[in-house]
């Protein structure tokens, strides 16, 4: 299988089959058989042979069944990974693998999936409650550290669920509110006798030009907005679709994104070195991971190693997305912008790839991170500006 077949799409691609052909019974991408299948079906035509089959198929594919595996499958994996050290780097290594490995398929496909977010909210809570009846116990733990464990738990769920409110879709209001606003705004100035300047004129034109025409969404769209297919819905300053909060990240909920990650990254980074030094008190925290003799003696033991490998995978995970977003913040460049510039080879990887720099909308570092600060939902500021003007 090539390369190519693997990649996730790219923002604002050709339109696929299922949006041109009968979207509401569209089955899937990149196969025209099933395609064909389906429409026969639609039409009341006899079917070709072997059609039923695969109309069967893709009505299976459909079906939300990837909550199964992360609440049963996990534990038990788990377990059997403390059972022995080797069946511990054989498992360890294969998780990691098949969810990537799922992660491509359903971005191939353009489709929303719960299977990552069940992921996460499970081993989140799989994990503290193993820190509750396996370490606690044990009596290394200070009333202090359980409440500083519970806290992050709290405030990472909290943010969660801001960030899950919206990343603020475009709709079709929004182009008519922001002409209310400009002429608003140019009649109050008319009002108060003063003048534009030829500056002031084209600036503003050149604002209203970057206004561009979505073609799935058929409304106009303000500029940095992009569709998002998985989601089927154009999203003001689009950064990325998220696997891990089955949403879009954009303008509405990329500080509340960026503050879930941090929470998150520092409560498990913190309750992973409280499990190393209650397992491997005579060993330093930086090599406990890697040798904590005696720990496969026990199963409860076994168990939490087990688990703390386990989250220091996805804490790595999370960190290099981490990563990712500070550096895009810092130059200034979402996501979907930084994958069309490269697909269009108009942006320069800087930092070894991590971040592509377009150029277009930087103005520096300091500036950068004043907009990303103090930016706001378009659709509530300007419905915020129409009331201050009436």
């Amino acid at each position: 299988m090539k390369w190519e077949k693997l990649k996730p799409p790219e923002p604002d691609d050709p339109m696929c089959c299922c949006e041109c052909d009968i979207y509401q019974y569209g089955c899937c991408c990149d196969c025209e058989d099933l395609d064909e299948a389906f429409n026969r079906w639609l039409k009341d035509k006899p079917p070709k042979s072997g059609c039923q089959s695969a109309v069967f198929g893709a009505m299976m594919e459909n079906l939300e069944i990837s909550l199964i595996p992360a609440l049963l499958l996990l534990p038990l994996l788990l377990r059997v990974a403390a059972l022995h050290y080797l069946l511990g780097i054989t498992i360890l290594t294969a998780l990691p693998s098949l969810v990537l490995w799922y992660y491509y398929a359903t971005h191939r496909k353009k489709r929303r999936t719960l299977f990552f977010l069940t992921l996460a909210l499970y081993s989140l809570a799989h994990m503290y409650y193993l820190f509750i009846t396996e370490i606690l116990p044990r009596g290394d733990i200070s009333q202090l550290q359980l409440c500083t464990v519970t806290a992050g738990m709290i405030l990472t769920i909290v943010s969660l669920i801001h960030t899950k409110r919206g990343p603020g879709v475009v709709t079709a209001s929004l182009h008519e509110a922001h002409s209310r606003s400009q002429e608003a705004e140019k009649d109050s100035e008319h009002l108060n006798g003063s003048v534009q300047s030829a500056s002031s004129e084209a600036s503003q034109e050149t604002v209203m030009a970057k206004w561009s025409r979505c073609p799935v969404c058929k409304i106009m769209r303000p500029p940095r907005a992009g569709h998002c297919r998985t989601c089927g819905s154009c999203v003001q300053r689009l950064d990325h679709h998220c696997i891990w909060i089955n949403s879009c990240v954009g303008q509405a909920n990329h500080r509340s994104f960026l503050l879930t990650l941090c929470v998150f990254l520092l409560t498990s980074v913190y309750g992973i070195s409280l499990v190393l030094c209650s397992l491997c008190p005579r060993q330093y925290l930086m090599t406990a991971l890697f040798y904590c003799p005696g720990v496969y003696s026990q199963s409860s033991t076994a168990l939490c190693f087990t688990c703390a490998w386990y989250s220091s995978i996805v804490t790595g995970g999370l960190l290099y997305l981490l990563v990712t977003q500070v550096l895009n913040i810092s130059f200034n460049v979402t996501e979907r912008e930084a994958q069309l510039a490269l697909r269009n080879k108009t942006g320069q990887s800087r930092l070894w790839g991590l971040v592509v720099d377009t150029g277009e909308f930087s103005r520096g570092f300091y500036q950068n991170w004043v907009e990303f600060l103090t930016m706001t939902d378009a659709s509530a500021s300007l419905r915020s500006s129409l009331t201050d003007l009436v």
